[in-house]
């Protein structure tokens, strides 16, 4: 095992993509925080509290103009760019602004993340949240690592191993019906667990869960740039990550330290029982 304090420097040399990820999550992050204007024009997506803005397309066009400049036939999926197809086998899975609502608000819980795949698993996972002056990166097999300044230091799920316990993240949908559905189980479910929380980012909520701030963290609907960077932190900070019903995310991510995770899915598909099929 890795000692628990590295470098950064060496770190990023644990796969010939990783350096590149830094940077353009890097750069996209001091972009947001540096360059957003006092009057921020919020325009809204799928409901009217599905909110975009025009930096959120600044960032995801500095991250695409970083990746392509060195690597102009890897496919993109990006929040605001859409697919572009490649013919590496690489592809870079981006979400410029996770949390803009909070960004908006100037709240500090938001962050970009970047993920590459190779042959559709996530190899690199990079998520930076600047407000907070952190990061963290992790590099399939090598652990997941949080950093500040020019140190990484590993970090691992909590040790929790009793569900009425446990810290549990959630978020919820845009749409207004099935944020209710999603109420309802969350509603439920904070009499079975110490407490809920709700940071509005989903990555940040998988990189507390890497780091064992929370416990465990569940949420419907996540598109791929949701969760790809996250996910694979959590996963190589030893969180098990799975969907309600499959060993994969379905719909619905399931992700806790390993303690809990029998524990915790089984509560979440009973606490399901009975809502409709969009809960």
């Amino acid at each position: 095992m890795p000692p628990a304090l590295r470098d950064l420097a060496e770190v990023l040399q644990w796969h010939p993509l990783a350096r590149l990820a830094w940077r353009a999550g890097g750069d996209a992050a001091r972009f947001l925080r540096d360059e957003r204007p006092l009057l921020l024009e919020v325009e809204s997506k799928s409901t009217p509290t599905d909110s975009v803005t025009a930096m959120d397309r600044g960032s995801e066009l500095l991250i695409r103009a970083a990746i392509l400049s060195e690597r102009p036939d890897d496919a993109i999926l990006g929040e605001e760019g859409g697919e572009r197809t490649g013919s590496t086998g690489v592809r870079w899975v981006i979400d410029p602004l996770d949390g803009t609502v909070n960004y908006v608000h100037r709240l500090p819980l938001w962050g970009v993340s970047i993920a590459v795949e190779e042959q559709g698993m996530a190899s690199v996972g990079v998520v930076v949240t600047p407000v907070l002056d952190e990061a963290y990166i992790a590099v399939r097999g090598q652990g997941a690592w949080r950093v500040r300044g020019a140190r990484a230091e590993r970090i691992h799920v909590s040790d929790c191993r009793v569900l009425d316990r446990a810290l549990v993240a959630t978020g919820f949908d845009y749409d207004a019906g099935r944020r209710a559905e999603q109420g309802a189980v969350a509603g439920r479910l904070v009499a079975e667990v110490a407490d809920l929380r709700r940071s509005g980012s989903a990555v940040v909520d998988l990189c507390w869960l890497a780091s064992g701030q929370v416990d465990a963290y569940f949420e419907r609907g996540l598109n791929p740039w949701d969760l790809a960077a996250g996910a694979l932190i959590a996963h190589e900070a030893g969180a098990v990550v799975t969907g309600l019903t499959a060993e994969a995310p379905d719909g619905v991510v399931v992700a806790s330290a390993p303690g809990i995770a029998s524990q915790f899915r089984r509560s979440l598909r009973r606490l399901h029982e009975g809502l409709s099929p969009g809960a």
